[in-house]
């Protein structure tokens, strides 16, 4: 399988001049495992600094819109939506972030999901670090993508 974003060895932006504008969509996942000091801050909370999670939902979506800034080879996208949702899963110690991004464009939204789930993941770290450093962030994936010329495609 030929890797896209390289030409002759040499990395290149992908060429989507002739492709039509379709409506696309993706959905991706993360998780912040926390320790105990940092769940019982989170629960109080926060340290200082506001919702962590409130906090992080903002950064996400803040992200997904400077995705390009961030990725070499990622096309500039107009993002239609953006839903950034934090979920605190007490029982399991861990924050759940899902993130879902929307556009019509010639090329689909998946690292701009996957970018505002990191960045969502890395902000909820950065709030809490104060309490604990022992967060761990982890399961950064893409969950679903529909569009374009490859269609729907779902994690098992």
């Amino acid at each position: 399988m030929d890797l896209n974003h390289f030409k002759d060895g040499r990395p290149h932006m992908v060429d989507v001049t002739e492709k039509p504008a379709t409506f696309r969509t993706a959905t991706a996942e993360a998780f912040v495992e926390l320790t105990e000091e940092a769940l019982a801050a989170l629960e109080q909370g926060g340290v200082g600094k506001g919702d962590p999670l409130m906090v992080a939902q903002l950064a996400g979506i803040m992200a997904a819109k400077r995705t390009a800034d961030l990725i070499p080879l990622c096309h500039p996208l107009p993002l239609t939506g953006v839903e950034v949702r934090l979920e605190l899963l007490q029982e399991e110690r861990r924050v759940r972030i899902e993130a879902t991004a929307k556009t019509k464009a010639e090329t689909g939204v998946e690292m701009e999901a996957l970018t505002a789930c990191a960045v969502a993941a890395l902000t909820v770290y950065d709030m809490l670090k104060a309490a604990s450093k022992g967060l761990v962030i982890s399961g950064v994936r893409l969950l679903h993508k529909a569009g374009g010329k490859s269609g729907e495609w779902r994690a098992s």
